[in-house]
């Protein structure tokens, strides 16, 4: 790996690009269980060139991974200040469901700790208060309420064939995090 005081010569660099661009279809396919050979192996370099850059698997899904988590704080952000809190909240786990769906890496990138895991936690927290606070969320759910049933939700859209189970389960979801209505008032 180079060091912060060496630039990567261009040849190094492109191994670098390649490598993370391979990883990234990779892990986005499979999750991050794929084989750093198979890695290497869409990058079209060997496995040493994959472990000069990247000494772990997990320093190489944390470098795909990070731009993706970030992308999404931004996008909780841009939606913490929306007039409408619970259509923001609502609109934001729309993309977070549709990232998880097509995905198969966003439920394990959930759940690698670090800051940039915190700043996505705080980030949907803010949301979520807000949508409760607002009365377009029902209250008692947590963010780490929340968090668990998207990941559980990614993990079981990945796990069968079937191309409609994905918008089934979050409906499903969104239904439940929706308030209770109250009881229709007994007719005399």
């Amino acid at each position: 790996m180079a060091s912060a005081e060496q630039p990567l010569r261009a040849d190094a660099r492109r191994n670098r690009d390649r490598i993370l661009v391979a990883a990234r279809d990779a892990f986005a396919e499979a999750g991050f269980a794929v084989p750093l050979d198979d890695i290497a192996a869409r990058a079209g370099v060997g496995p040493g060139t994959v472990y000069r850059h990247f000494p772990t698997k997990e320093a190489l899904f944390q470098a795909v991974i990070t731009a993706r988590v970030t992308d999404l704080v931004t996008a909780a952000r841009q939606h913490a200040d929306a007039p409408d809190p619970g259509a923001a909240f609502f609109a934001f786990l729309t993309h977070l469901g549709a990232e998880g769906a097509t995905k198969r890496d966003t439920s394990d990138a959930m759940t690698v700790p670090g800051p940039l895991l915190a700043d996505l936690h705080d980030a949907v927290a803010t949301l979520l208060a807000r949508a409760q606070d607002a009365g377009a969320v029902r209250p008692g759910v947590t963010v780490d309420d929340l968090l668990t049933f998207l990941k559980s939700l990614f993990t079981a859209v990945h796990d069968g064939p079937d191309p409609g189970r994905a918008e089934r389960l979050f409906t499903v979801l969104i239904d439940g995090l929706r308030p209770p209505q109250a009881p229709p008032a007994a007719t005399p």
